[in-house]
């Protein structure tokens, strides 16, 4: 579970705080349009002056000067919140200090497929799926791009919605002031299991962050030569889902689906959809389609022992 879920009246970050007052004035805008135009409503139910002619026919009262000066009050109105509007967004991109990380963030049917890159030093770049480190105080630069359909990037508590768009990049930034994991959520609708696409931003020490991905860009652990259940869960998930997934250090090295080198250093599986069990794993590889209808991933039809054995295999995989 997140520290802090999905809700945009608190801000943690640079671009979080620089939304926030735009978010809570248009709320306090528009709940006393409501409340005028209510009364006014009222006022016009219960205290009518119209006055009819014998035939029924509302005659003219009178100048219609609480027109013109209601169209006056909702044109100033307006002006001030484009205004207002406008110098949010600029806030918002404003980047401040030179990127700490670089993050390339791509949205598939339906998980996140994320990239951290370091163009000085090619062989540190490693993926990841669902789950975003970051070091808290630094800014981090993520690009975006839609791998299908069009998705949502957002993290209420750190900052605005960016769209993801195939076949363009679109650029956004992360920057936490406060330690903990942060709810992410795909807002564009993006076919069945749009709700089920979740993911979660960590935010910790920079000394944290580091051993966090040091432990990331190493390989898998050779496979023991000994018979056991994680051993022949080696075998028999390079040869059932090694077309779809990678596992650095095997000979599995699909890009359908997640990376799962080191899966079980994730908090939750499926996009958030369930918690990082053996027993979710275990459900989630017998039968996908029954906890998350619609994905990718399909009913590969494996005996329980081979379930058993993959399950085995995945849990040695931090």
């Amino acid at each position: 579970m997140s520290d802090f879920p999905l809700n945009y009246l608190t801000g943690y970050g640079a671009r979080a705080l620089a939304i926030l007052p735009l978010t809570k004035g248009m709320i306090a805008i528009s709940s006393i349009v409501t409340l005028v135009v209510a009364l006014l409503l009222l006022g016009a139910i219960f205290r009518s002056r119209a006055a009819f002619d014998p035939r029924g026919l509302v005659q003219d009262t009178g100048p219609l000067r609480w027109v013109y000066l209601g169209a006056a009050l909702t044109v100033a109105a307006l002006a001030g919140v484009l205004v207002w509007t406008m110098t949010t967004m600029a806030a918002a991109v404003r980047t401040g200090p030179e990127a700490a990380l670089s993050l390339e963030v791509t949205g598939r049917q339906w998980w996140w497929e994320v990239r951290y890159l370091d163009r000085a030093h090619p062989s540190n770049i490693f993926t990841t799926a669902n789950e975003i480190h970051i070091p808290i105080g630094k800014f981090v630069r993520v690009d975006l791009r839609g791998g299908d359909v069009s998705h949502s990037f957002w993290v209420p508590a750190l900052g605005g919605k960016t769209d993801m768009i195939p076949g363009q990049v679109n650029t956004t930034w992360l920057q936490a002031d406060k330690v903990g994991s942060y709810r992410g959520q795909c807002s564009e609708y993006c076919g069945k299991q749009h709700a089920h696409m979740a993911f979660t931003v960590i935010a910790e020490s920079e000394a944290q962050f580091e051993a966090w991905r040091t432990a990331q860009l190493r390989s898998v652990a050779p496979a023991d030569p000994e018979p056991s259940a994680s051993a022949e869960g080696r075998a028999t998930f390079q040869t059932r889902c090694g077309a779809c997934h990678t596992v650095r250090g095997t000979s599995a090295g699909g890009r359908v689906g997640p990376d799962l080198t080191h899966v079980m250093s994730r908090g939750t599986i499926a996009a958030g959809t369930l918690p990082n069990t053996l027993g979710s794993l275990a459900g989630w590889v017998a039968d996908p389609q029954h906890l998350k209808p619609g994905a990718k991933m399909p009913v590969l039809e494996m005996s329980g022992p081979e379930i058993h054995s993959v399950t085995a295999y995945l849990a040695t995989l931090n």
